[in-house]
């Protein structure tokens, strides 16, 4: 099934459920349940042929007959092994630093109400992420057989972006996942969809292992996009029951704030954030300032940057996928009740409110280390590669150009895209291209990548003469130049260009 005609499924599902509710739950339980006998159903049918097949080879009286049904039977043996595994499969746990009760007193707290109002079960560990997030997991410790530790997952960016009534929803949220709002079954069939969903990845990727792999999943694929469809749907609806349970606890304002937040101030840290922070290798040996020590700062003092009625306006006009069980936010705030608003400035920060004196600034130094530790062999080298290669631009540039090399030439005229601009590169670019001796692929691509840049379409031409004379060059300027077609032209502008250019052996 290919995902249009998932996404086709889902749709048609998703009118079903609506149309009736109780009945649509009754066949997503049946579904879930048939996904337990069809493991256990391989697992039995395996077994009992291999029991048969040794009894029969046993009761032969001839040996060559014997040794046959003997050899067909233990063939089984590998089989019956990897349905086992499946069912006993070990999922990674969930990572993050462990944060104890004296030092989140209030979250915990949130927790332990959470529990005795939700009669749901108790959460095991929480830990602080790196990710603008908060969700709860269920770990299985055996497999299909349970033995289930919950895990809560909050990023320290979004303790320290959301207040301390938003996170209170976001919590109630988690948790309501967990607890029997939606009726045990239910409840049941969202735990397991999140589980069948990491075995059945698990087995797809490791289906190029062996043959028995493979005819594993190939027998899952089969089964799996119906179940996946339909345990979709009914994901989708229990998302918006969560909400239901966070507007109970934090109330409609907090919860819309709170969604509206993480749509504009969680893609803006990847978007921006992240980006800046990188960007300062290229000036200094050391950062000036460590990241998720400046993040609270940094929230409020660009808080125009993602807090406006174009990032809301993008974020609104967003529909829901199939990629995704989670509603849009358009979805979620009509489900509240709430039209949407731009959440106000966070002073005090969740951080500030439920972890204990002094926590906060321990994690953002701890998290500073850590990300110092994993990052300081790239940010110096990248901080020596962008001085070395400014010290070349200028003593390339300081020299008459008809005193440079070919190779010199191009390399000027690459570092100039890189740390200049193509106005920069392009008189060096055109007067290597002039010179006797060529062709110069190298210089070709070059200059093809700024004539691009330009709108200029006669690039692709220069791309295509890159490809012919260098193949090494090839993937690069094919690239290029199909997604410059494609954007401009058209899907079969750009299959023309493709198959001008990749010989057709690469192509197949």
């Amino acid at each position: 099934m290919d995902h249009k005609d998932f996404e086709h499924l889902v749709r048609r599902l998703e009118l079903d459920s609506h149309a009736s509710p109780a009945a649509f739950r009754r066949k997503v339980i049946a579904i879930s349940l048939s996904a337990y006998l069809v493991l256990f159903g391989a697992l039995g049918g395996l077994v009992a042929s291999f029991v048969l097949l040794m009894q029969w080879a046993l009761a032969s009286h001839r040996a060559f007959v014997t040794v046959k049904i003997g050899l067909f039977g233990l063939f089984l043996l590998p089989l019956i092994f990897v349905v086992l595994r499946v069912m006993f499969m070990r999922l990674d746990r969930p990572t993050g630093r462990a944060l104890a009760r004296e030092e989140a007193p209030k979250l915990f707290d949130i927790l332990d109400k959470l529990h005795a109002k939700l009669k749901g079960p108790r959460i095991h560990h929480v830990l602080v992420t790196d990710e603008y997030n908060a969700a709860i997991c269920q770990h299985a410790r055996f497999g299909i057989f349970g033995g289930y530790r919950n895990y809560l997952m909050v990023g320290l960016p979004y303790l320290l972006g959301a207040t301390s009534k938003e996170m209170l929803g976001t919590l109630a949220h988690e948790y309501g996942h967990l607890c029997g709002n939606h009726g045990k079954l239910a409840t049941s069939v969202y735990r397991q969809r999140r589980l069948f969903v990491e075995m059945y990845q698990h087995v797809e990727e490791s289906a190029e292992d062996n043959v028995l792999s493979r005819v594993m999943a190939g027998a899952l694929g089969k089964f799996f996009p119906y179940y996946s469809a339909y345990t979709f749907v009914l994901a989708r609806q229990q998302e918006y029951e969560a909400d239901a349970m966070a507007v109970e606890m934090a109330g409609r304002t907090a919860r819309a704030n709170g969604l509206v937040r993480v749509h504009l101030l969680g893609p803006w840290v990847y978007r921006s954030f992240w980006p800046k922070m990188y960007e300062n290798a290229d000036r200094a040996e050391r950062p000036p300032f460590m990241p998720y020590a400046s993040m609270r700062m940094a929230f409020r003092a660009n808080y125009d940057d993602w807090a406006n009625k174009a990032a809301l306006d993008a974020a609104w006009a967003v529909r829901s996928d199939v990629d995704d069980t989670h509603p849009c936010l358009r979805e979620r705030l009509d489900a509240i009740g709430l039209a949407p608003s731009l959440p106000e400035v966070v002073d005090l920060c969740s951080a500030d409110v439920m972890l204990a004196s002094g926590v906060g600034k321990q994690l953002e130094a701890e998290f500073d280390k850590q990300w110092w530790e994993a990052n300081a062999r790239g940010w110096r080298e990248r901080y020596r590669h962008v001085t070395t290669s400014h010290a070349r631009i200028g003593a390339l540039a300081g020299q008459p150009l008809a005193k440079l090399t070919v190779a010199d030439m191009q390399e000027l005229a690459s570092l100039q895209l890189e740390f200049g601009t193509p106005d920069a590169a392009k008189p060096v670019l055109q007067a290597l291209l002039k010179r006797p001796g060529g062709p110069f692929p190298k210089a070709s691509l070059l200059y093809g990548r700024v004539l691009l840049a330009e709108g200029n379409r006669q690039g692709v031409d220069h791309l295509r003469e890159a490809a012919l004379n260098d193949p090494r060059l090839l993937n690069e300027a094919a690239q290029r130049g199909y997604h410059y077609l494609l954007e401009k032209e058209g899907e079969d502008s750009a299959n023309l260009w493709w198959s001008s250019v990749v010989p057709e052996e690469e192509t197949a």
